[in-house]
């Protein structure tokens, strides 16, 4: 509670600091490279969603599919709340009690499985976050018109994976991730200022992701513990 009343007090600043980013960076800027970078920034947004929709949309219900054995629409369907919450609060921590009573009303998961998933879920299982670092921190790259190898790529997936862990639950935590990120393949931290314009609005997103999911740990988990039941409400 402390840090999220702290996390707030931070955020009420955060415009001051992120017109100091962007204006940095811009004023450094031509004007044929602004074009460039707002026709950059457009495919960037859109790579980000389409890379969630398909996860969320493809990924997600093959697993639930296959290793569930349960029918992926129903879990969307019994989930629709907690995801409309998550997405316009961006925050996975807000939403957690909306979505153990969706998964344990709606969805017929045990108190017993949702407690222990979601909870442990909402802190570690930020795979939405992580795919947003990775894309955000190669277009910065190729913003700056950094070279990326295989080998530099797969410290910025390792990177990202490990950062996404202990990202907290709280809307825009992943910029300080993909802070360390930057460092790690030695880009300046005032880049981040290149998408801060649309990064509110993709939380928004893989927040929903996120919290869709948990979700999905938690039945696939209760259906593997022979829970009877799971969807079926």
């Amino acid at each position: 509670h402390t840090m999220m009343q702290i996390t707030e007090f931070i955020m009420k600043f955060a415009p001051l600091g992120v017109f100091g980013l962007v204006a940095k960076v811009i004023a450094g800027m031509r004007s044929e490279q602004l074009a460039d970078l707002a026709t950059s920034l457009g495919s960037f947004f859109l790579t980000v969603l389409l890379a969630l929709a398909v996860h969320a949309f493809v990924t997600l219900p093959i697993l639930l599919k296959l290793v569930g054995r349960v029918r992926p629409l129903r879990q969307y369907a019994a989930m629709a709340p907690a995801l409309l919450t998550a997405f316009s609060t961006a925050s996975s921590s807000a939403t957690l009690p909306l979505t153990m009573d969706c998964v344990e009303k709606n969805a017929g998961v045990s108190n017993r499985t949702s407690s222990f998933v979601l909870p442990l879920g909402a802190t570690v299982n930020m795979d939405g976050t992580a795919l947003y670092e990775c894309v955000a921190a190669m277009f910065i790259a190729q913003a700056y018109g950094l070279e990326l190898s295989f080998p530099t790529q797969f410290v910025i997936v390792l990177v990202a994976l490990l950062t996404s862990v202990g990202v907290a639950g709280i809307p825009a935590a992943s910029l300080v991730a993909i802070t360390i990120i930057l460092g790690a393949i030695g880009l300046p931290l005032e880049a981040l200022g290149l998408i801060l314009a649309v990064d509110r609005i993709l939380d928004m997103f893989r927040t929903s992701v996120n919290v869709f999911s948990d979700s999905c740990g938690a039945v696939i988990i209760a259906r593997r513990e022979g829970e009877t039941g799971i969807l079926e409400r």
